[in-house]
């Protein structure tokens, strides 16, 4: 059997894949704590989604109470920023950068900093058509809840490395 220049050149980076330690992340297993108490500002969801997301992804249980947990999880911001990023000729916006920043910390029952104050900021750019302003604001939310959906992610990644 005669390989092609491309059979080889897709076998040759597979195997600088594999032999680079490449791996596709899976699902969380498990965070360093049993119990988890999660502080968030009301009025948002990330409290509520970060508890949705932990109790089903991993095997640390989030109590009601700081006092039954091992560790507290404060979130102490998440906000949300839509900044002009272009304009057209005539002066009207095109282009949006819609930005989202989640500020949180760790510690333990005894106050100690697991975790000292950590910011997670994503981006998303928002093309913007004067004639779609309904369609436009309905992708803004959506956008909104996909940059949340991967902040949480992103802390519980970070969360999950934590050796203790």
């Amino acid at each position: 059997m005669k390989l092609s220049k491309q059979h080889i050149l897709i076998l040759v980076i597979l195997l600088l894949l594999t032999a680079c330690g490449f791996k596709l992340r899976g699902q969380i297993s498990s965070l360093p704590f049993k119990t988890l108490y999660i502080s968030a500002p009301g009025g948002n969801t990330i409290g509520m989604n970060l508890e949705r997301a932990i109790g089903t992804s991993s095997t640390t249980k989030v109590v009601a109470n700081a006092e039954d947990a091992e560790a507290t999880l404060e979130v102490i911001s998440a906000t949300s920023e839509r900044i002009i990023l272009s304009l057209s000729g005539g002066g009207r916006v095109r282009d949006f950068n819609l930005l989202y920043r989640v500020r949180y910390r760790l510690y333990d029952k005894q106050n100690v900093e697991i975790v000292p104050h950590t910011e997670v900021t994503l981006t998303r750019v928002l093309p913007f058509l004067d004639a779609q302003i309904l369609a436009k604001e309905a992708e803004e939310r959506l956008l909104q809840k996909d940059m949340e959906a991967d902040a949480i992610q992103q802390m519980m990644w970070r969360l999950s490395t934590i050796q203790r």
